[in-house]
């Protein structure tokens, strides 16, 4: 929000989490949650149901108490304090607009409860509703207006007394897809406008991508890993979150460490990627779709790459170019993505030989016998249409 709107930029407040626990009757919620979010920085909690990212966000706004550990906000321990003392905004899934009321009435709401003078109320609600592009719809009530619409009052009410923070629990989780999409894009703008620290959970990874600074994934009530989306789906540091956060093929076998990174025996085969672990820990090799090349098996292979025989079994039309469904001679199945204008040419039932530079693969421990988790953004073409059947 600018100052020609009427609203002054609020400034994001700095929020750590220390050793946070919280402790249920007969299960660990949040299990020793260590994470700080830097002011005015937009940050996703990204997990699976149960892996306790909503706990953590409940734990910031003061719905649930922590078992243990500090929060502070804005330099201030804030764990013994009631929401209300917080200053923080709040958007939930499901709107919680009051249906008796005016959109403005609303919006107006907590303006009222902090006792803001009727004039500057006025004044707040248009350049929240402004923010969000609602003006001129502050007399309708929340019935008239679409479910981006109210979503979007929802947004208003939380920004509108310029909290230092907001805290969004699956806010676009009830509409559909292009209407998503559409207000991921203005919830990113909001943010830079309004210049509060934003956290957000979701379990969408798309969704994590598109609107995140930074992104804290959770499994089991443990943040697994937390980075930019880039350092996330470039360098994941277990099979978890390369699993959680986008597609990826797997390929496992056991470590023979060499001089310039490790190798992996993968049958009779051995492939290279980055990183190092001991000699004969089990372990997996993690590519992207876009990175794997599919040609021809009596084609010849570059020296210096990693190939692997496979099998194509499924071909999937994406507009933009094709995913291809492959299976190694193992039973494995990889997944690959290639773009219009350099499709390989290859069909479906074909012997092939996947093929990826060595710097594209990134080397895991899979000693606990870890598995990807089974979200639909995750799941191969050939396990998708197993499940299908």
């Amino acid at each position: 929000m600018s100052a020609e709107t009427g609203l002054i930029k609020a400034r994001g407040a700095r929020i750590e989490l220390a050793q946070v626990r919280k402790r249920f009757a007969d299960s660990v919620a949040v299990d020793d949650v260590s994470l700080v979010v830097e002011p005015g920085e937009f940050m996703t909690l990204l997990g699976p149901s149960g892996s306790g990212k909503t706990t953590t966000l409940n734990i910031i706004a003061g719905f649930t108490p922590a078992t243990s550990g500090t929060l502070t906000i804005g330099g201030t321990q804030v764990q013994h304090l009631p929401p209300h003392r917080r200053d923080i905004g709040m958007v939930f899934q499901h709107y919680a607009l009051f249906p008796h009321m005016t959109v403005a009435e609303n919006v107006a709401f907590p303006l009222k409860q902090r006792k803001v003078p009727r004039a500057r109320r006025a004044e707040m609600v248009e350049a929240a509703l402004e923010t969000v592009r609602l003006g001129g719809h502050g007399h309708r009530r929340p019935r008239e207006l679409s479910g981006g619409q109210q979503q979007r009052v929802a947004l208003a009410r939380a920004v509108v007394y310029e909290p230092s923070v907001l805290l969004m629990d699956e806010p676009l989780g009830a509409l559909d897809r292009k209407l998503r999409e559409s207000l991921q894009l203005e919830i990113k703008r909001v943010h830079r406008e309004v210049g509060s620290t934003f956290v957000f959970v979701t379990h969408d990874q798309e969704e994590a991508l598109v609107l995140s600074d930074r992104i804290a994934v959770f499994d089991h009530g443990r943040i697994q890993q937390v980075g930019t989306a880039s350092e996330l789906y470039e360098r994941p540091r277990s099979l978890f979150v390369a699993g959680f956060l986008g597609e990826s093929s797997t390929v496992r076998g056991r470590v023979e460490p060499d001089g310039d990174g490790s190798r992996l025996s993968v049958g009779e085969h051995t492939v290279r990627a980055r990183g190092r672990l001991a000699r004969g820990s089990a372990a997996a090799v993690v590519v992207r779709p876009e990175h794997l090349r599919v040609q021809p098996a009596a084609q010849s292979v570059d020296p210096g790459v990693n190939a692997l025989p496979a099998r194509v079994v499924q071909e999937i039309y994406l507009g933009s170019g094709r995913k291809l469904g492959l299976v190694l001679r193992d039973g494995t199945e990889l997944v690959a993505r290639e773009q219009a204008d350099r499709l390989s040419g290859v069909r479906c039932g074909d012997d092939v030989t996947v093929v990826w530079d060595v710097e594209r693969g990134v080397l895991l421990d899979d000693s606990s016998g870890s598995t990807h988790p089974p979200t639909d953004g995750d799941r191969s073409p050939v396990a998708a249409e197993k499940s299908e059947r």
